[in-house]
């Protein structure tokens, strides 16, 4: 697995990690397209629009049909009660790593009611809730509250509506950590107790496909919201971690329970997911490198996220689609040449003798020299110089991470280490 092409390798030679020598501001951020039926007709050949133009207007009805469900919990008049309260990320209210016996008790099953009754009638989940409260109550929001965010169009986050946003996402692990902890709770109740669980997972399963884009990619919100949540998102591993789960759904014996046609269609699903991954592997003069982390769903360019998230190839997306590549079975040929050129343009981006840490109570973290320290890889490189960019709250870009504002700098992890644990993988594979 270790061929490098030749194209490849000079590529790699020319273009140097290190950090720049002088900082200075290289461009500004642009927002990201949204995925619409005037930029379906636009873009793609007239045989490829009718799959496109009915994915959107599935979702548009879907759209419809989570707000409609509220309102039809409500008694007329009657005020909706207050949003849940949102917490920090992360999988410590839905564990998956309790002894088996534990899923089976009073703890695991309140956490996977207030799953069932947080469901969108879509099948997926919002982001960021703590799954041990109580289940959610009639005409209760299935998403975080959003009113306090800046409305401004100017910050490319802004929802379209701050009362209705999350409405089903694969951020930060959200729908994929819900479905992989039902399945513990279901492996616990085989019998008739267990249906509830059964049946939310399955219409978990119908989310994922109903959401997949024609070419196999996923977006980061499902029901779409506009925006670069339109684009197919790498970020939070979206893709990777949604494809692994309908892997899953189709191999595995424990989820027999889901219907024969579902399971067939998971195993379809990846295969599409595994095309679409190989081929947004960002090319410079027809050399694969790594990925970004979303693209355009219809073009597969590399697109902007947030403010501070420029478009760029990104190191801890690329590990993460390189450990996906590496757990395929039998992977093709495509799949080892993706996989040699992403851990080959990794190697050529490691950068030594330089650490990203603390430095004082009021600057937080900087990169400076020190001995030894290493290896690092910037959180995004520049799509032509392939130098490492960082991105500012003011939509502008710099070349040295020292120079962007304090809050920025000290919110984001823009150095990472990540990148060394696919290739150390790779290595030890040979």
């Amino acid at each position: 697995m270790k061929a490098i092409h030749a194209g490849l390798a000079l590529l790699l030679a020319t273009a140097a990690a290190a950090p720049p020598i002088a900082a200075r501001v290289i461009g500004m951020n642009v927002p990201a397209p949204s995925l619409t039926p005037d930029r379906v007709r636009a873009v793609l050949p007239r045989a490829q629009q009718a799959a496109w133009l009915a994915y959107l207007d599935r979702s548009e009805k879907q759209m419809r049909a989570d707000r409609a469900s509220l309102v039809a919990e409500l008694k007329p008049g009657q005020t909706p009660p207050p949003p849940p309260t949102a917490v920090g990320g992360g999988d410590y209210n839905m564990p998956l790593d309790k002894p088996a016996a534990w899923y089976a008790g009073p703890e695991a099953r309140t956490i996977a009611e207030g799953i069932v009754s947080f469901q969108t009638p879509a099948g997926g989940w919002s982001k960021n809730q703590d799954r041990s409260r109580p289940p959610r109550l009639p005409g209760q929001r299935y998403a975080n509250d959003a009113e306090t965010m800046d409305p401004n169009r100017w910050n490319f986050d802004a929802p379209a509506d701050r009362f209705w946003t999350f409405v089903g996402t694969l951020d930060n692990d959200a729908t994929i950590q819900e479905m992989r902890f039902l399945t513990k709770v279901i492996e616990q109740f085989p019998g008739r107790e267990g249906d509830r669980y059964r049946a939310s997972f399955v219409k978990g399963v119908q989310y994922l496909l109903n959401a997949q884009y024609p070419n196999g990619g996923w977006p980061q919100i499902w029901p779409l919201e506009g925006g670069f949540h339109d684009g197919i998102t790498f970020n939070d591993n979206a893709v990777a971690h949604a494809a692994m789960m309908l892997r899953d759904v189709h191999a595995q014996p424990v989820y027999r329970f889901v219907p024969g046609p579902l399971r067939q269609q998971a195993a379809k699903a990846v295969t599409k997911a595994i095309d679409v991954i190989l081929a947004a592997q960002y090319r410079i003069d027809g050399v694969p490198t790594g990925w970004p982390q979303q693209v355009d769903a219809l073009t597969l360019a590399p697109i902007s996220a947030r403010n501070y998230e420029p478009r760029s190839i990104a190191s801890g997306e690329t590990t993460d689609v390189l450990m996906f590549l590496m757990d395929q079975p039998n992977p093709s040929p495509a799949v080892r040449r993706a996989i040699d050129a992403g851990v080959a343009w990794l190697k050529a981006r490691a950068v030594t003798g330089y650490a990203w840490a603390k430095v004082s109570p009021a600057e937080g973290r900087k990169l400076f020299p020190r001995a030894g320290a290493g290896p690092l890889w910037s959180r995004n490189y520049d799509l032509v110089t392939q130098k490492p960019i960082f991105g500012d709250k003011d939509q502008r870009i710099h070349d040295d991470v020292n120079d962007i504002s304090i809050g920025r700098r000290n919110g984001y992890n823009w150095w990472v280490t990540q990148p060394a644990r696919v290739i150390a993988r790779y290595d030890r594979q040979g």
